[in-house]
């Protein structure tokens, strides 16, 4: 560690502020279920402040004291009306650098973790939070040039993010333009039909997916039976269907498991559709051959009608649609009727190539897009872990 840098408890670097009530309603308002542990930023609703609720100051720092965002640490930018389960610490020294000095550091999250008590809503105390020690420089234009190192990579961050989402938005307007006017070669001197599931183009075909395709699932093989996991057979669980293409799974079965359960191997490029719980309507394409569970529906064509890549953007851009059948509780389901009552609309196998090519690129250029910021974001990290520990001077910067 540097010679010109601190230790002290957060309660030592805290200014006193005076807390204000905040009266009930009073909007914006942030509750602990508000703060997201992973992103560092709070997703607002329209509910207003509850009893007890009181006001935070602009740049202060709010550190959840309660299960389960315990631990979480947000910056607030404006004066907010807060829940009274956040402790604020309105730093003596730059807000930015503590809060990525905390809002980052792992010690400090296993530190809270230790410290935790009760069972149906585990807590710290806010004196326990108040005794952490943290490490600084003392030196404020030292302070600034981290940040301002920490700030232009988080500023990377952000612009990726943005374009994600607007490549995601291109993604959706695409989807709806393709599977109403079809592909951009075949649109020459085309006419729409009314459907019962909207306008498409005249020569498309409209008909249940049964008509067109065989649905199969798959089995789980006898979890207390130990030699049937392990293996070198991949087996694919709803949860990992994610709009996405598998190369891997979580967990991989045996021969023997394969033979004495309803999982059966099916081949690369097989299309796949979650039938149960959360997941349900989500899609994958098999980028390997792999069996399922049951709760994971394989899709076949019957005698080459459907490019499976097409077919999987359709069910993409109509699952609402299927969710609106499903049947259940809580978490609802849905099953292979009602996969193959869906109703879809289908153009020739050309035309479905050449729209599931145009949705793959728009794919593909999201995934770059994600990569780059997954780089920026371990980037963060390790700049991040450096500055803490003084192992990078940043005394030559000029800001």
């Amino acid at each position: 560690m540097k010679l010109n840098w601190s230790t002290k408890k957060l309660g030592e670097i805290r200014k006193e502020i005076k807390k204000e009530k905040a009266p009930v309603e009073a909007m914006p308002y942030i509750e602990i279920g508000n703060v997201n542990i992973e992103s560092k930023k709070v997703n607002f609703t329209e509910k207003g402040a509850v009893k007890g609720s009181i006001f935070c100051p602009e740049e202060s720092i709010l550190i959840s004291r309660v299960r389960p965002t315990r631990g979480a640490v947000v910056l607030t930018d404006r004066k907010y009306a807060i829940s009274s389960a956040f402790t604020i610490i309105k730093p003596k020294i730059n807000s930015r650098l503590l809060f990525y000095f905390l809002a980052w550091n792992k010690k400090f999250f296993e530190y809270l973790g230790n410290l935790q008590k009760g069972t149906s809503y585990p807590s710290v105390k806010e004196s326990d939070i108040l005794d952490f020690e943290i490490s600084f420089p003392e030196d404020k234009v030292e302070q600034q040039k981290i940040v301002y190192i920490l700030d232009n990579i988080q500023n990377m961050i952000r612009v990726q993010e943005k374009i994600i989402e607007k490549t995601k938005e291109l993604k959706k307007s695409m989807m709806a333009d393709l599977f109403k006017y079809g592909g951009p070669s075949f649109r020459k001197g085309r006419k729409l039909k009314k459907t019962e599931i909207g306008e498409i183009p005249e020569n498309w075909g409209v008909m249940g997916l049964r008509e067109i395709a065989e649905t199969k699932s798959g089995g789980t093989p006898n979890r207390e039976k130990n030699e049937y996991y392990g293996g070198k057979i991949p087996w694919v669980k709803s949860g990992e269907l994610k709009d996405n293409i598998i190369f891997d799974t979580e967990e991989k079965i045996t021969e023997a498991g394969l033979r004495n359960s309803a999982a059966v191997i099916f081949p690369k490029g097989t299309f796949l559709i979650a039938m149960y719980g959360a997941t349900a309507g989500k899609t994958a394409l098999l980028g390997i051959d792999a069996s399922t569970n049951q709760a994971v529906c394989a899709i076949f064509p019957k005698n080459q009608s459907f490019v499976p890549e097409y077919l999987r953007y359709y069910f993409i851009q109509a699952r609402e649609r299927l969710l609106g059948a499903r049947y259940g509780g809580a978490q609802p389901n849905i099953n292979q009727n009602i996969i193959n009552s869906l109703i879809i609309s289908l153009p020739s196998l050309l035309e479905q190539r050449e729209i599931a090519d145009i949705l793959q690129t728009i794919d593909q250029k999201i995934e770059i897009e994600q990569k780059k910021k997954t780089l920026y974001e371990e980037l963060f990290k390790t700049m991040l872990n450096k500055l803490m520990t003084g192992e990078i001077k940043v005394d030559n910067l000029k800001i």
